[in-house]
């Protein structure tokens, strides 16, 4: 029996329902009985579980009988309108404490494995051309052995919650397996990504001709395929590891081949970034504006190389996918 937490998400979701068309008994842990998350269905084709509030109270020993892995999803991140007095706390309490939790009741109850769905964010924002995150040298301890540098609440309480699941782990015998993936797409995308598809099916200029940059990201199809061989996998217990499409694009090449896979032209004006910049200060939409123009690479030999995996589906494929469902966005 496998365990997915945050089962109602975007990625929660798409992996249990491929984990129930491969034969695979499947258990789906929720915070409340609720149509899943992204534009999706509700009445999954697998059965759910309801924990409640996630964090340091909770209760998750109803869930984790005759489980052998658990795939934990569940955070807090992205949040588009901020109302908590003090996001840090909240964003800690869920992703740490709630993680720190589980991974205990999952020791206690024999579950053997753990994976962990982290984020690139605990690397960085971005990165230097030609200098990709990357597992540098041998692994220590079976921990691969990256710059850890996060910047925000994301990055900062992921970074701690690898921490603690570590500890648990040490404490234990319990197997994790950490994953930190880039920016997923895929269908039912939110976000800044979803903001973007709606432009350009609009057929609207966007000021991202100049743009010159590298960014990794990795399809939904891709990161649930990663995650399912995670599961029983020999080599990765203990593994933080690097997972995206295994080809990075230029933000202007991405909305290319998006509006490609539209039938449409992408209409793109060669605006300076400085001048982007300048407008994200005046704005207070800095990151965001940061996150189009900036590199973000990720380089996954050391995951190819002790995993045997190579992405089976292309960014083509995927990003097809992707604006085949939101055909209506």
């Amino acid at each position: 029996m496998i365990a997915v937490t945050g089962a109602s998400g975007f990625v929660g979701h798409a992996l249990c329902t491929e984990l129930i068309a491969c034969g695979r008994q499947v258990r789906g842990v929720v915070r409340k009985a609720a149509p899943a998350a992204g534009g999706l269905p509700g009445n999954p084709p697998f059965p759910q579980a309801i924990v409640g509030e996630i964090g340091p109270e909770t209760d998750w020993s109803a869930v984790l009988g005759d489980v052998d892995c658990v795939i934990h999803c569940a955070a807090r991140a992205h949040v588009m309108r901020e109302d908590s007095a003090d996001p840090l706390a909240l964003y800690r309490r869920i992703n740490v404490d709630g993680a720190r939790r589980l991974a205990e009741q999952a020791a206690a109850h024999g579950v053997r494995r753990l994976v962990y769905v982290s984020s690139v964010k605990v690397n960085g924002e971005r990165t230097q051309p030609g200098a990709p995150f990357a597992v540098s040298g041998s692994p220590r301890e079976g921990v691969a052995d990256m710059n850890e540098h996060p910047e925000d609440a994301i990055g900062q309480t992921k970074q701690e919650a690898e921490q603690a699941l570590r500890e648990v782990a040490a404490r234990t015998g319990l197997e994790v397996v950490i994953v930190r993936p880039p920016l997923v797409y895929g269908p039912g995308v939110k976000g800044n990504l979803a903001r973007l598809l709606k432009l350009l099916r609009r057929g609207l200029p966007l000021p991202l001709g100049a743009v010159d940059n590298r960014r990794s990201l990795v399809g939904l199809d891709n990161l649930v395929d990663f995650l399912m061989r995670c599961v029983t996998h020999p080599h990765v217990a203990g593994q933080a590891l690097l997972v995206s499409d295994g080809e990075d694009l230029s933000t202007p090449e991405l909305l290319r081949r998006i509006a490609a896979a539209m039938h449409r032209p992408a209409h793109l004006i060669p605006v300076p970034v400085g001048w982007l910049r300048a407008a994200g200060r005046l704005s207070g939409k800095l990151a965001e504006i940061d996150r189009l123009v900036d590199s973000l690479q990720v380089d996954i030999t050391h995951t190819r190389n002790l995993m045997g995996w190579t992405p089976p589906v292309s960014v083509d494929v995927g990003l097809k996918r992707m604006v085949g469902h939101d055909s209506r966005v």
